[in-house]
């Protein structure tokens, strides 16, 4: 079985209030730094194939901008469960990708998607890597997990951290 991608990121910075948490959208830096992450992942080759987006106003601004910086014209699924979903909900959600999917972006928030990094990791990852990602799990970071067996399978320590980026513009 080949070997998988998988690109864990939280959103980009938000305003700070909206007429409700769901609606925040992104400042102009949150907008520049999604922008900046999304070249970094077309400089390191990542071209997901499959993309998954929390439904809050500031995932889907962070998806388009990195989108956008990346030069990716793949249309993403918008997933309603994904903004209150724990690390388990999180699991589910990658679980049913489709089975032939290369390369997964998740976009979502924290503190799932820190946990859902440090849950997945099978403990390989290289430790200076790993202490970055443990200093903290700032807005428009993104974690790279390379992933050996099939979605369904994804569990804890099933994946290992190659890479660790925050987009800053």
């Amino acid at each position: 079985m080949s070997t998988r991608t998988l690109v864990v990121m939280r959103h980009a910075k938000a305003e700070p209030v909206a007429a409700s948490d769901h609606d925040r959208e992104l400042l102009p830096r949150g907008v520049a730094d999604a922008t900046a992450a999304g070249r970094w992942a077309a400089s390191v080759g990542i071209t997901p194939d499959h993309v998954v987006v929390s439904s809050a106003a500031r995932t889907q601004g962070t998806w388009q901008a990195v989108a956008d910086g990346a030069g990716w014209s793949a249309g993403a699924v918008t997933d309603k469960s994904l903004y209150s979903a724990g690390t388990d909900g999180a699991l589910e959600i990658l679980r049913t990708v489709p089975p032939d999917a290369a390369t997964v972006l998740l976009v979502g928030h924290n503190p799932t998607m820190a946990y859902l990094v440090h849950l997945l990791d099978d403990g390989g990852a290289d430790p200076a890597v790993f202490a970055e990602i443990s200093a903290g799990y700032p807005t428009s970071a993104l974690t790279v997990l390379e992933v050996s067996g099939p979605w369904e399978s994804l569990d804890v320590g099933t994946a290992r951290i190659t890479g660790f980026h925050v987009g800053r513009g």
